[in-house]
């Protein structure tokens, strides 16, 4: 079956909600889809097959935390478009996603799990991971669930945690790695490449006159790695191209807002438009203020030739 994404209680049991139905489901913002995220959804996917039933994840949107400690809320790694394309691609037949509200929040665990869970997912089985927690105040936690599903006939299993050399893999790690410019340990808790998308963004044109052609990108997303230079992966047009990608402020040009710059490799099109996706494999250095533009272009040059000796080295 294909792929279903629903938003209300209704609209679940209007597609799901025959007599006899049930799903293996788990519950999580999974921010990343990191390895720890894919553990879990591929447990669900195999009891999934093994009892001939649905796969489901309930999630949220907003991130619950941007409505109950907005000044604390983490930026996120992935737009829920881009989150839901992850747990797609993880093998999971349909996603929950529940509008995050105060009304939401207020609701008790106990009236959580019977309300979704039960009388609307119609759960079999509930994986989650340790540490999770649930209901009003985050009053729930596994024991409560595990005596629920006793209760009301749905078995809880909890996946424990991946450890990647030796750190717990976490959206937060996720995030730190990122935050301090490490692409290659976050590659290595997400599984792949960190990943920026969007729309291709007119630049003001001095890039292309005054150092090397490059093409702008426009993302929604929040976390961003930290300003420098990368060893980059860009795909447009249906077709992916090595490059190396400047993220900054542009301190030559006294930049006032940060950019994502990429110049791709074997690539002679002036696009102005359309889809955009970099994937980030390597840092190279720090972002710069150089004397002038003919200083910068020759650090970019070097910079072009860093990223080629990378790929060439490299599985990428």
């Amino acid at each position: 079956m294909p792929f279903a994404v629903v938003h209300s209680e209704a609209e679940w049991v209007a597609q799901f909600g025959q007599p006899g139905d049930g799903v293996a489901v788990t519950v999580g913002n999974f921010d990343g889809v990191h390895l720890g995220h894919q553990s879990i959804l591929a447990t669900v996917c195999e009891f999934a097959r093994r009892t001939q039933c649905k796969s489901a994840v309930l999630t949220f949107s907003p991130h619950p935390a941007r409505v109950l400690r907005p000044d604390q809320a983490p930026p996120l790694l992935m737009t829920l478009e881009q989150r839901l394309d992850a747990i797609r691609e993880c093998g999971i037949d349909a996603a929950f996603v529940l509008h995050f509200d105060p009304q939401l929040a207020a609701v008790s665990a106990e009236d959580f799990v019977r309300r979704l869970l039960v009388d609307t997912m119609r759960a079999r089985a509930v994986f989650v991971g340790g540490n999770f927690r649930f209901g009003h105040r985050q009053a729930g936690d596994v024991k409560l669930l595990s005596r629920l599903g006793d209760t009301w006939g749905f078995a809880v299993e909890i996946v424990p945690p991946v450890i990647k050399d030796g750190i717990v893999v976490s959206s937060t790690a996720v995030r730190i790695a990122l935050r301090e410019g490490r692409v290659e340990d976050a590659r290595h808790l997400l599984g792949r490449p960190f990943t920026l998308a969007g729309e291709i963004r007119a630049g003001t044109g001095q890039g292309r006159k005054l150092i090397v052609p490059t093409l702008n990108l426009s993302t929604e997303q929040e976390m961003l790695p930290k300003n420098g230079v990368y060893a980059t992966e860009v795909t447009v047009g249906g077709k992916t191209y090595r490059a190396a990608t400047n993220v900054g402020l542009r301190p030559t040009f006294d930049g006032a807002r940060i950019t994502i710059e990429s110049h791709l490799f074997d690539f002679s099109e002036n696009l102005t438009s359309g889809k955009m996706e970099v994937r980030f494999w390597n840092r190279l250095r720090d972002e710069q203020k150089f004397p002038g533009p003919d200083a910068l272009r020759l650090q970019v040059l070097k910079d072009i030739e860093e990223a080629r000796r990378y790929f060439a080295a490299s599985p990428a």
